[in-house]
Formats: C-alpha cells, structure tokens, sequence
C-alpha cells in the first residue's frame, strides 16, 4: 500500500493566509521526510479554504521537495478551462520533473458554482467535456475540437509541451456514478473520497467501477483504486488516542452544527466503528485498514496532512507512529504497483 497526505486547506483560526500557506508548505516538506509517497492539495472556491490555486501552492512545494509524488485533490475540471488548466499542470510536471498526478472531479459547493456559472444541470456534462479535451491535450500535439462550454478549437498548440506522456489522471468519487463510470471507460484509476458515510455507499460504487472497468473490455487486473480516511490519530493506547482526539472530534461536530449541517456520526465512538476514520493504537489502525481493503481492494490511502487541532508534536509523533509501525504492515500485507519514475 501507498500513502498520501492531503490538504483542502481549511483555514478557520486566527492565523493570517500567509502563515496558514506557509503551514501547508511545511507540511509537505514533513511528509517527504516522514516517507509518505504523495502530498495533495485539494481546490475550493469559498470559505473557510484557501486551496483555489492548487498549481501555485504545488509549484512551492515542488521547489522545496525532491521525491514526494504532487497530487491535485481535486481538480475541477466542471469549473475550468481545460486550455488553462493543461497550460498550468504541464508547466507544473516539468517544474517538479514529473512528480505530477491529477484527481479530477467536478467539485462541490453552491459558491464555486456561482463564481463559475456551473449548475447542477450541467456540471457533470461539463466535467465529462472538460476531462476529454485536457486528455487530448496531453496526448496530441495539435488538436482540432469542438464542444459545448468553450470556444472550439483548430489544429491548436498548447505550450510547454509534457513532460509526462501522459501524466496518469485519477477520477476522484464521492457519491456518483457519472464520474465512476468516466473512469472505468478510459481505463484511469479511480480515488474513493471515503469521508463522509460509512462504508457501504463507498464499496458500492468501487464495485460498480469494477463491473464498468471490465464491460468497458479492460483487463481486471489493471484497476487501481485508491481511498480517503476522515481523520487520524494514533497513539500507543487506544485510550490515549480517544482522549487526545475526542476534542478535536467534538470540536467538528460543533462546526456542522454552525453551518446548518447534520453529521453522520454524533459520537466519536460511532465515527471509529462505521466510519473511514483512523484514531487508535497502531494495531488498532493497521486491523481496521486491512477490514476496508477487504471491500475496497484499494492500494492507496490518504491521511490528513493538517493538525487538525492537534498541536504541531501531537502531530508529529502520530505521522511518526504511522510511518515507523503501522505503514511497514500495511505495506507488507497490501502490495501495491509502483507509482510512475521521477524525471532527471
């Protein structure tokens, strides 16, 4: 198995942006020491996240890592100009030699949808033209198109020309099938979000990835998926880690509530039974990936890179913990195909 952090760089304190983004910077450079195989960066357009610019905030990390895989999480491509978007991650992959991967999807959130004139109507079809354009891209030199949500284009040249051919691109799924069902079509990998419900909604649309994967005449053996975790933290005893992080839990709770939202799980009790969420002693973790990975089959897994309320050695020592005890087990029992080579 392989492992990821991910940021939506949430930033709901009394912090500046600038401190906030220069955390998340940090942080990346922390999971490269760690071991961790992948840093991501999600991108939102509205509050409480500053992740509208994950290709700059990559670009920094890229300058300040050397072997750390740089993901999008995700990339909305329902909102984008596809164009723009190629221009922005080619010039990205070769800054960072080919360390680049994309997660795409069509995003969430009434205020983006505003910014960019996106509906419910017509986001997934938007999502859907959009992937197919900036697949294109990638792969032909020049390219004739036509399509509904932007200006046609004639035997077009996109400059810098990548250095991945082609850069690999995951389908990010939180709930639908229209994205599951891109995926499996191109025969790309397909990131669970994994986050919100318990697993069954979750492992029902992996399976449903898999039966569109093989009626789409792909072999089997060749999907990959990966899986989300709603929140980590782990210590030598499962009472320890359950005191340290039932604030943090509470804590969560009470924001839902603020912002009008009914949680899934009231209890952090009832969040460690039934949902992705990872808080207990090492072995505790390892035996309850290895109970997902039965349903999911997945081979990659994403932590959360932020504190997440916890203090910045709280935070440390869990990741710690992960890389040194729980990550050699979970790589032994799950093997994993290796991610593409980094570029000289």
């Amino acid at each position: 198995m392989r492992f990821l952090a991910i940021t939506l760089i949430v930033h709901d304190d009394d912090r500046s942006p600038t401190e906030r983004l220069r955390e998340v910077v940090d942080n990346a450079v922390l999971a490269e020491e760690l071991g961790f195989d992948g840093f991501g960066v999600g991108e939102r357009h509205e509050r409480p996240f500053l992740s509208s610019s994950p290709p700059v905030v990559l670009s920094h990390i890229a300058a300040r890592t050397s072997r750390i895989r740089l993901f999008t999480a995700v990339t909305t491509l329902s909102l984008l100009d596809p164009v723009r978007a190629y221009e922005d991650y080619a010039t990205l992959d070769h800054l960072s030699g080919g360390r680049l991967e994309l997660i795409i999807g069509k995003g969430n959130g009434a205020a983006q949808a505003q910014l960019f004139h996106v509906t419910p109507e017509d986001q997934w079809e938007r999502n859907r033209e959009g992937y197919e354009l900036f697949r294109r891209l990638w792969r032909e030199d020049r390219v004739t198109w036509q399509g509904r949500f932007r200006p046609s284009l004639t035997d077009a040249e996109t400059w810098p020309r990548p250095l991945q051919r082609p850069i690999r691109i995951w389908h990010g799924s939180a709930t639908s099938k229209e994205s599951v069902d891109l995926a499996a079509f191109y025969g790309d990998p397909l990131f669970s979000a994994n986050v919100t419900n318990p697993i069954d909604p979750y492992a029902e649309l992996i399976e449903y990835y898999r039966e569109r994967w093989a009626a789409y005449g792909h072999d089997p053996a060749d999907a990959l998926v990966g899986a989300g975790t709603a929140g980590y933290y782990a210590a030598r005893t499962s009472q320890e880690a359950i005191e340290t992080y039932r604030p943090i839990f509470e804590a969560r709770l009470a924001l839902f509530r603020k912002v009008g939202v009914d949680p899934v799980f009231h209890t952090l009790e009832d969040a460690i039974e039934r949902s992705s969420i990872l808080v207990g002693s090492p072995q505790q973790i390892i035996d309850k990936v290895l109970r997902y990975h039965r349903r999911f089959g997945h081979e990659v897994m994403h932590l959360h890179a932020d504190a997440d309320g916890l203090t910045p050695a709280q935070h440390r020592a869990a990741l710690e913990l992960f890389q040194s005890e729980i990550a050699p087990v979970l790589r032994k029992e799950i093997p994993s195909r290796p991610f593409p080579e980094v570029s000289a």
